[in-house]
């Protein structure tokens, strides 16, 4: 699985989670942006980083999720904070957090660093070790998904799909939420399509939204106004940034709009 970008896209969307993880009330997100940031002059690159808005002092966050072994991963996460707190010169306090899908990755030394762990400076996280699923917060549920083996992976998704589409007044957007869910199954399990997931899962909520069928709509009102089999096809292709811009993907839209991949690639830029 594509872990780092899974994860990064779960803080940018859901920021509220990564201060639940860390025990901080979600609210907490709202005085933060999240960014992954890249060292200059060097080959270090932060998986991501929380930065408070100016005139807070609250403290700078910055995450790295591992996913593989690595004896050296102490060493380069504090010679990255210090080098971005050399070149940033920010006043603030930090505080780094390291994710792990398991306490038997977590084999780098700690000895060098030892006040940074004792202090909570550095908080490290087992996500094995969060508790079952259905005690969770939606959002620390997600991040554990992406732990969860094939046997358990079915029936724990369906749990959390149901959970977020009964949950009420939810700070967590339930149609970004519901893509996430979907997102993280797509990568746990490649032999299915995304349309087999979703049928297995019932995540065809979003083709019935008023915005993705305006869309429909109006490609195809535009192409009968034009008449023509080239004029109905550029209709088509208009609606495309639309049906984008609601997160499906360019596979699903090829599909409902009747068109080839590689038109609806051209049109989204890839």
């Amino acid at each position: 699985m594509k872990t780092d970008s899974i994860f990064y896209r779960l803080f940018q969307q859901f920021p509220s989670i990564f201060f639940e993880l860390i025990g901080n009330p979600p609210e907490t997100a709202n005085i933060y942006r999240f960014a992954s940031v890249e060292i200059k002059q060097t080959a270090f690159r932060i998986d991501g980083v929380f930065l408070p808005n100016q005139e807070q002092k609250s403290p700078i966050y910055f995450v790295e999720v591992q996913f593989q072994a690595d004896e050296d991963i102490y060493l380069r996460l504090i010679s990255e904070i210090s080098l971005y707190l050399r070149q940033n010169k920010r006043q603030n306090p930090w505080r780094g957090v390291v994710i792990y899908p398991s306490r038997d990755i977590d084999i780098a030394e700690k000895e060098d660093f030892l006040e940074f762990f004792e202090s909570q400076r550095i908080k490290i996280i087992y996500l094995d070790e969060l508790g079952e699923a259905e005690s969770l917060p939606i959002g620390i549920a997600t991040i554990k998904l992406v732990i969860e083996g094939e046997d358990t992976a079915i029936n724990t998704a369906k749990e959390l799909i149901n959970r977020t589409q009964q949950a009420q007044n939810s700070q967590l957007p339930q149609k970004q939420l519901l893509e996430l869910i979907e997102t993280i199954l797509v990568y746990k399990f490649p032999q299915m399509s995304r349309q087999e997931i979703e049928a297995m899962f019932g995540l065809s909520e979003l083709k019935q939204t008023r915005v993705y069928q305006e869309a429909l709509e109006e490609g195809e009102r535009k192409g009968e106004q034009k008449g023509e089999q080239k004029g109905r096809i550029q209709a088509k292709l208009e609606a495309v940034p639309k049906l984008l811009a609601l997160g499906l993907t360019v596979e699903q839209i090829a599909q409902a709009l009747d068109l080839d991949v590689t038109q609806v690639q051209q049109v989204a830029g890839l």
